[in-house]
């Protein structure tokens, strides 16, 4: 295995390890109800507690990465993140899982702009859009999987008298496990790569807030995410719009992400091999589609089982595909390698904030307007995407020309 290749593997891992952590509580917050009388309204709190630190620890970790180098600080979110997520299955009382779940946001914001950084700094511009929808994949195969492994641990028959805890117990260890892993092998940079400077305190954010790309990417990041937030509200919409059943809602919806899949190499290589390593054209078409399939979705969703199916896969599809695009390889071209992390950071917590903000548009507009109105709103989000995104289109044909 070549040192690349080493550094794939490992990434990939170390950020599908992540979701271990991540995808759990999930799975524990029924349980919670049941054995700790817990109400619906502290576990929100709870995952809001979660997804603020999240959001705000994406501005403090790019920054991080980029003075300390990512190897450190991708390493010891890991393992951080496993520790607080171990502390999980002690707690008790509403308070320390609110106090744990925050931390938990933080130490799980130190993957995503670290981690960018080192793929800058590994692969090249040419092959960016290719290796990071291969790499992307991590995040759609972790949502799935680390699921079904915290639903093993926490129903399975293994240690069955532990009950709940073993979904906050195994996940850590086995984030713990990659976290070594990960500082073992892992590299900042290639060692035959020339000297870069190191960003100093301040000089990193300075560049970024004023890059009119890195503030075109960040833009269509929290319009994208609000958008892909109704992923976590299409069991709901089923079984109050489409009066499906549960289980009927919960396998149907599992198809917006196994499509999403295609539709992240889809757009990797559509912008590496088709369009010469732009990432606007496919990004923007892609979510033009979106829009377009936002509109057509609530006609195809009561048309029948099929007709409901393919809306979802091509929402998956068009959601996944410009979402690897804009916060992975457009990122990495716009800005050179040693601020790479802060403008990762900065465009991924925008985004964090966007989806923060969509539980709380969707439900405000389903109930107020009905879910034909929630679509329209999509699609409008979806659009902003695509307009905030175009604005780097002189940008990335300048950069081409000087290639």
């Amino acid at each position: 295995m070549t040192p690349r290749q080493r550094i794939f593997a490992i990434t990939w891992l170390s950020y599908f390890g992540f979701y271990l952590c991540r995808k759990n509580f999930s799975v524990i917050m029924p349980l919670l109800q049941r054995d700790l009388d817990f109400t619906p309204v502290e576990l929100a709190n709870a995952i809001f507690a979660f997804s603020l630190t999240y959001a705000l620890g994406q501005f403090l970790m790019g920054e991080a990465a980029d003075r300390f180098g990512p190897r450190l600080v991708v390493g010891m979110g890991m393992l951080a993140s496993a520790l607080v997520t171990s502390m999980l299955g002690f707690a008790a009382s509403i308070g320390a899982i609110l106090a744990l779940q925050a931390a938990n946001g933080l130490a799980q914001s130190a993957g995503w702009p670290g981690l960018i950084k080192m793929m800058a700094d590994w692969f090249p511009a040419s092959r960016r859009g290719t290796v990071m929808a291969w790499w992307s994949t991590n995040y759609v195969l972790g949502g799935f999987l680390a699921t079904v492994f915290a639903t093993f641990a926490a129903t399975g028959p293994i240690l069955e008298h532990l009950g709940w805890h073993r979904a906050a117990w195994w996940p850590a260890i086995g984030l713990t496990a990659l976290g070594v892993l990960f500082l073992w092998i892992a590299r900042n940079r290639p060692a035959d790569a020339p000297p870069r400077p190191v960003a100093h305190r301040g000089s990193a954010w300075s560049q970024v807030l004023r890059h009119p790309g890195v503030q075109a990417i960040a833009g269509a990041c929290f319009f994208l995410k609000i958008t892909y937030g109704f992923l976590f509200w299409l069991p709901v919409y089923m079984t109050d719009r489409l009066q499906a059943s549960t289980a009927e809602a919960g396998y149907s919806s599992s198809v917006f992400e196994l499509v999403g899949f295609g539709g992240v190499l889809v757009a990797g290589y559509a912008s590496d091999h088709w369009f010469g390593a732009r990432r606007v054209p496919v990004g923007v078409m892609l979510l033009a589609c979106l829009a377009a399939a936002c509109i057509a979705f609530p006609s195809l969703s009561i048309a029948g089982r099929l007709p409901n199916l393919l809306g979802i896969a091509l929402l998956g599809a068009f959601t996944f595909g410009p979402d690897t695009l804009i916060g992975g390889a457009a990122v990495q071209d716009s800005v050179p390698a040693e601020i790479a992390a802060t403008a990762a950071g900065f465009a991924n917590g925008m985004g964090a904030f966007g989806q923060l903000l969509s539980p709380y548009v969707i439900a405000g507009v389903s109930e107020k307007f009905g879910w034909s109105a929630v679509f329209y709103v999509l699609a409008t989000c979806a659009l902003a995407s695509a307009g905030l995104f175009s604005l780097r289109w002189n940008e990335e044909v300048a950069r081409g020309k000087a290639e």
